[in-house]
């Protein structure tokens, strides 16, 4: 009689941990938030693996995934490199950075291919993404390194990548900044439509410290204090992703199709230019608290007013 009661009590214990989702500090499954583009094409190894224990949903907008991380409704998040450094000042110090994912993918694309420098598109209208992320501060910094200012351009800022695409093609004048995959979906769309200007060259002339940093991935440290073997693993599995990605986009491309980010074809092209990486540890912390001190020093609003402490940089 003793021995069945204590196999009832141990079922109904399992099944309340299962029910709830945590075990001995862990959890059934990890929520991750990513971005329609580079940050998510790294990580469709992961998506595909039928035993993974993470939950991926796919954001267009960086300003979606913001409420989920101060809320704590996501675990882990990939997103603009600035923002990390926002979201930190805004949570006051309630996330953590563990890797970063995505390096410079930003480019200018155009109709005129005589055009070399900015100074070249003085006056024109510029399609931009990102307002408040690394697009917006990016064009900004290289601005003022070649002596202009936003004043200078008609700077129309617009919600996602595909609307860039179709303003260009009603103002052949314009020019778009870009981030790949979509300057590949842009070119392939467009008859004429070139790259004029690689923003991660353009960044090494101006002499930016550091690397051009595009996408990063956060941790909620709440999260991360209970589940630590758990971020490691996450930290694993997305740099075994991301190297399967960067020398299998034909074979991967298919899913990048089937999670509605951009067409396979598509994918298999933009793939080798998308710059994905998977850095931590000191190089991470070297490579972006850089980045993070030449916007603070253009505007300290780009990084949350402050540059975060060195709590901001997990390392295992």
């Amino acid at each position: 009689m003793k021995k069945l009661l204590c196999i009832t009590f141990c079922l109904v214990c399992f099944g309340l941990s299962s029910a709830f989702g945590k075990s001995n500090n862990e959890v059934k499954k990890i929520n991750v938030a990513s971005l329609k583009g580079p940050t998510s094409i790294g990580l469709v190894k992961m998506m595909d693996d039928a035993d993974s224990i993470y939950d991926f949903k796919i954001y267009v907008s960086p300003s979606e995934i913001v409420p989920l991380i101060v809320s704590g409704k996501v675990d882990i998040a990939n997103i603009p490199a600035n923002l990390s450094s926002v979201l930190y000042a805004k949570t006051e110090g309630k996330i953590s950075v563990i890797n970063i994912n995505t390096l410079g993918v930003i480019y200018m694309v155009g109709m005129d291919g005589s055009i070399k420098s900015f100074n070249d598109v003085k006056g024109k209208t510029i399609f931009i993404t990102g307002k408040g992320a690394t697009p917006e501060y990016s064009l900004n910094y290289l601005l003022q390194k070649n002596g202009l200012k936003p004043e200078d351009f008609r700077i129309e800022y617009k919600s996602e990548a595909t609307e860039i695409v179709a303003a260009l093609k009603a103002n052949p004048d314009a020019v778009g900044v870009l981030p790949q995959p979509f300057v590949t979906v842009a070119v392939s769309q467009i008859e004429g439509l070139k790259i004029l200007m690689d923003f991660t060259e353009e960044w090494k002339k101006c002499g930016g410290e550091g690397s051009l940093i595009t996408g990063v991935t956060v941790v909620n440290n709440e999260f991360l204090k209970n589940n630590k073997k758990l971020v490691n693993k996450y930290m694993k599995d997305a740099s075994s992703s991301i190297e399967y990605v960067n020398s299998h986009a034909k074979e991967i491309s298919s899913s990048v199709e089937k999670y509605g980010i951009i067409k396979a074809s598509i994918a298999e092209k933009a793939i080798p230019f998308c710059n994905l990486k998977y850095i931590d540890g000191k190089e991470m912390k070297d490579q972006l608290s850089k980045y993070l001190n030449t916007l603070f020093v253009q505007d300290p609003k780009s990084v949350g007013g402050n540059l975060p402490d060195d709590k901001f940089y997990y390392q295992k």
